[in-house]
């Protein structure tokens, strides 16, 4: 499957918005919770939103009003986090499920973990390898 450009601006963006979010102090499992569950992800989701075009530092302040918990918890490397963030919003183009269901299926914390191994892959192997890890923790 081929995301045209508009998809990959904002898969690229919400990879900045993973980065940004250690640069202002959340830890990353905190955030990656919170902003995948959020009404902010939510709004990506959709097929418009003006949320779309108003770029990771506007994101990050929104996601802060919808009382993010500031906690210094562990912070993972900005490749990581730019990594998951972008394979989540491709995930969600890829199949169409949304930011919600997506996170059940791969939390941060396995995020992290697969990160080494999956990283080099395209995002379509490292997202049905994901799939099938839940499938199998089923």
């Amino acid at each position: 499957m081929l995301l045209n450009s508009i998809e990959l601006n904002l898969c690229d963006m919400q990879g900045k918005l993973f980065e940004l979010s250690a640069k202002v102090g959340y830890g990353s499992l905190e955030f990656a919770k919170a902003f995948m569950l959020s009404k902010t992800a939510f709004d990506l989701d959709k097929e418009f939103n003006h949320m779309q075009w108003a770029g990771e530092g506007y994101i990050i302040d929104r996601i802060s009003e919808e009382d993010l918990p500031k906690k210094r918890g562990t912070i993972y490397d900005n490749e990581t986090l730019y990594w998951m963030g972008y394979i989540y919003r491709y995930w969600h183009f890829y199949t169409g499920e949304n930011s919600k269901e997506i996170y059940k299926q791969a939390n941060a914390e396995l995020m992290n973990g697969v990160y080494f191994a999956f990283h080099t892959m395209s995002p379509e192997m490292a997202i049905d390898r994901l799939k099938e890890i839940y499938q199998g923790k089923r």
